[in-house]
């Protein structure tokens, strides 16, 4: 052996070492790529909100009782309903993903997966979530799951959205699904309390993508898409913003009744908060000042939240209702 020549083999330092080493990592790399592409399809940062909606139905439907499996199935088989949903969204809006900046990062925007594959793993998701929640809760919840992900696609993604401003307005009553879901997950029926909450939601979707399009109205003007901020100006944006704003505040106070005190102080003090942050938003576009919409986009959220985790504490307290204190 000359001074200087490897040894043979697959000992340290031999020459195809190296080579199988990053080869590994590049396939490895590629792997999880694929898999995050996947994760990314099914939009993780809008599911959350949705899951977070599910929770306090089902524990107001059997209120001071927690009924931690049946939650955890449902709240699965809800992710796999909102999964194929957004899934399915990207497939329909690949082109206008394309356009916008907003969205130019998605993974059938920038290719990362193919088309066929994005729909086939919407589809069997739909059909995973219809069966399991068939199997693990009752058909009524396996069947408003699949009217959920229907309406979502077909009417909202392929219908509504690139032909009127009141996309957001009736498309919007696919993110209320959740509620009634739980609702029946839990009794195998619906009443009036979870289409309240239905409601609820109904009325907050508007100001809460809005205010966001309001910030990117120029993506969409782009893209096509006629979202309210792009044909209306911000004056009347606000004010609609505002309208919806009061319908979804009293809306959450119609609930009180059916709930406990600690609900009761949560909707007045929250609907409170969130008032005065839309009037300001509207003070300040009638006064020509320079204001921040996205503002009212992130803290519309965290209403939602506190609503419907006062709301899950309450249920869970079971205390007595606001009804049974004055009967």
């Amino acid at each position: 052996m000359r001074t200087g020549q490897q040894p043979s083999g697959h000992g340290f330092g031999s020459p195809g070492a190296a080579p199988r080493a990053t080869n590994q990592n590049t396939v490895l790399g590629r792997a999880l790529g694929k898999v995050l592409a996947y994760i990314a399809l099914t939009k993780p940062r809008v599911i959350e909100l949705l899951l977070v909606a599910t929770i306090p139905a089902m524990l107001m439907a059997d209120r001071g009782n927690v009924d931690l499996w049946l939650v955890l199935s449902t709240l699965f088989g809800g992710w796999m309903g909102a999964a194929s949903a957004n899934s399915l969204n990207c497939v329909v809006d690949a082109d206008i993903d394309k356009v916008m900046k907003r969205t130019a990062k998605r993974p059938l925007a920038r290719e990362a997966v193919p088309t066929r594959n994005a729909l086939v793993f919407g589809l069997v998701l739909g059909l995973a979530s219809f069966l399991w929640l068939w199997w693990r809760a009752n058909l009524l919840a396996g069947f408003l799951v699949v009217v959920t992900i229907a309406f979502y696609v077909l009417i909202y993604t392929m219908v509504l959205k690139r032909r009127t401003w009141q996309n957001v307005v009736w498309g919007g009553a696919a993110g209320c699904m959740p509620v009634l879901v739980g609702w029946a997950a839990v009794t195998g029926s619906l009443s009036w309390e979870p289409f309240v909450l239905f409601l609820i939601i109904f009325f907050w979707t508007p100001p809460h993508t809005w205010a966001l399009a309001m910030r990117y109205k120029e993506d969409y003007k782009a893209a096509g898409v006629p979202m309210l901020p792009v044909i209306a100006t911000e004056e009347h944006v606000t004010k609609q913003i505002l309208f919806y704003s009061w319908a979804m505040v009293v809306t959450s106070l119609i609930l009180v009744p059916a709930a406990g005190l600690v609900y009761a102080i949560v909707a007045v003090l929250a609907g409170a908060w969130f008032l005065l942050l839309a009037h300001q938003l509207y003070r300040g576009v009638r006064g020509g000042a320079e204001v921040k919409p996205l503002k009212l986009f992130l803290q519309s959220n965290n209403y939602l939240s506190v609503l419907f985790v006062g709301l899950a504490i309450d249920s869970v307290l079971g205390l007595q209702t606001i009804s049974e204190m004055f009967s």
